[in-house]
């Protein structure tokens, strides 16, 4: 098996194992579904958290209002009494008044954190340290693993608007966000490897040989839109002498009587 080890800029990512033959269109599919499911799994992780101290997410509507502003407006929490933790609910103020402050007991805290350390673990940049190839099925147990956690400790369900249950539904909404400039799609991922793209419509092979035993550094990245490609043509570090003027220390000089 070749053996591809996965980079987004510098930053290890994953390993994966692929063969000489493999088709670049599908071995690009399969690592961007990999990529993409491993932040899914990130970001899931990193909002359990907020539930399991809080509870769940207020309606939009209700989010960062104080308890008078929500009183004079006599707006209504109506998942409140549907989405109760098992064993019952503890209350802890969100500061933020994002989310409900109906926090889950310790014990079903407990198993809420557990699963996410878990679950970070299948899919952890330190499986490359440990030469174990991350796949998607690891990916999906991973997300298995919280979407179990999460019904233990909420059997009927989480409020279709909290994060978490719109991560599970594929629903997530991320723009605006950080966390979307790290999410490629599988139309502008580019494979790259010694410098030089590898394109779709050719095999691994073409590229590297047929050599089952090889381990390659590759590098995922967006294709830049071709008006972005484009674009620094019209700047004006661009112009020849433009930039010769500003060696020279002519730029912005204006001629003539003042």
């Amino acid at each position: 098996m070749v053996q591809l080890h996965v980079k987004r800029g510098d930053e290890s990512q994953f390993l994966f194992n692929t063969t000489t033959d493999a088709a670049l269109e599908s071995l690009i599919q399969q690592v961007t579904a990999i990529y993409n499911g491993r932040l899914k799994v990130d970001r899931i992780c990193s909002e359990i958290p907020e539930l399991a101290d809080h509870g769940v997410t207020l309606p939009p509507n209700m989010q960062g209002l104080t308890d008078e502003q929500i009183v004079e407006l006599k707006l209504k929490d109506e998942w409140e009494e549907r989405c109760i933790p098992s064993g019952g609910k503890i209350f802890r103020k969100d500061e933020i008044g994002r989310r409900n402050g109906h926090a889950p007991n310790d014990k079903m805290k407990e198993v809420l954190m557990r699963t996410v350390e878990e679950a970070k673990a299948l899919i952890s940049k330190k499986q490359a340290q440990a030469n174990v190839c991350v796949t998607m099925e690891m990916v999906k147990e991973a997300l298995d693993q919280l979407r179990g956690a999460v019904m233990i400790v909420y059997p009927m369900g989480l409020p279709p608007h909290d994060p978490i249950r719109m991560e599970f539904d594929d629903q997530e909404d991320l723009s605006g966000t950080q966390a979307s400039l790290q999410v490629i799609t599988e139309e502008e991922c580019q494979l790259w490897w010694a410098g030089k793209e590898m394109q779709r419509g050719k095999k691994l092979q073409d590229y590297i040989g047929r050599n089952e035993k090889t381990k390659l550094v590759v590098k995922l990245q967006k294709k830049l839109d071709e008006a972005d490609d484009d674009s620094y043509l019209d700047s004006e570090w661009s112009n020849r002498q433009a930039l010769k003027r500003q060696f020279q220390g002519l730029t912005n000089i204006k001629w003539g009587p003042r």
